[in-house]
């Protein structure tokens, strides 16, 4: 089991940024997904970007627009989410996750392929 625990978030004016952070436990194991997702309010939870090893492959949902860029800092067991040119769109709280496996797309983005999550940021935008 990997646990993850996020930073990083807070409030912003539309078109600001925001680094979030996830520092997660020591991942001896073989290629799996590192990813964030998001839950807006009244929503299901959403794929925002993925890293996966194996393959070394990144994935974004098509909403991120060259907007976000997703990093991993393996030896610091870090994750990281840069997000510029924010919307009022992407308020949400933002997890980090662990996949079981590693992934192709769609699968790297889709929610039940991770069973290891943080407790949650919370990304606000305003107008």
């Amino acid at each position: 089991q990997v646990q993850l625990a996020e930073s990083g978030g807070g409030s912003v004016q539309t078109g600001g940024s925001l680094r979030l952070s996830c520092a997660h436990s020591p991942d001896p194991t073989s290629p799996r997904c590192l990813a964030w997702f998001r839950q807006r309010p009244g929503q299901f939870r959403e794929g925002v970007a993925a890293k996966c090893t194996g393959a070394q492959n990144t994935y974004y949902a098509d909403f991120v627009k060259g907007r976000f860029t997703i990093s991993r800092d393996i030896p610091k067991n870090m994750l990281y989410l840069q997000m510029n040119n924010l919307e009022p769109e992407d308020t949400a709280t933002y997890y980090c996750a662990a996949g079981r496996y590693t992934y192709t797309t769609p699968a790297a983005l889709t929610s039940i392929n991770y069973n290891d999550w943080g407790q949650g940021t919370q990304v606000t935008v305003s107008s």
